[in-house]
């Protein structure tokens, strides 16, 4: 058997380099624990998913909400189209009517509230004015899931 000798052996490492490896080994050992952790974190596993999910759903209905307003757009404008010149004439003229009938509602319905009830009713006319995009947004997504729920009932 060989035996080495003194020259064939690696120095004998100083404490200097010892404490290294040794605080190298302890950082490996805690990115490997932190990693294991990890995977064995159910909960926060779920979470992630739950929120890529409804990442995901928001876009769909974004998606969604387009295509309805597209085809929205598309089938008034096909009616439109459509309708005869007698008839677009006779509807303009009701729409002018029912916008004259609901003036004067409005004013008589003003006349006989009290003004508490008017003050509360101009606060919350400013809320909806101030709060229009998360109302729309709101909205938009009931008429959304009421579609789809609709067409979900259908098949």
């Amino acid at each position: 058997m060989n035996t080495p000798s003194q020259d064939d052996r690696e120095p004998s490492p100083t404490p200097e380099e010892l404490s290294e490896r040794v605080e190298h080994t302890r950082e490996e050992l805690g990115r490997t624990v932190e990693a294991l952790a990890a995977k064995a974190d159910i909960k926060a596993q779920a979470k992630e998913k739950a929120a890529g999910i409804k990442d995901q759903a928001a876009e769909r209905a974004v998606r969604l909400t387009d295509q309805l307003r597209d085809k929205a757009v598309q089938v008034g404008e096909t009616v439109k189209d459509r309708t005869p010149d007698p008839v677009l004439d006779t509807a303009a003229h009701a729409a002018d009517r029912v916008r004259g009938t609901t003036a004067r509602a409005g004013r008589l319905a003003a006349e006989r509230t009290p003004d508490p009830v008017l003050e509360k009713a101009e606060q919350a006319a400013a809320v909806a004015r101030t709060n229009r995009v998360p109302l729309t947004a709101a909205a938009t997504a009931i008429v959304v899931l009421l579609l789809l729920r609709r067409i979900r009932r259908r098949r």
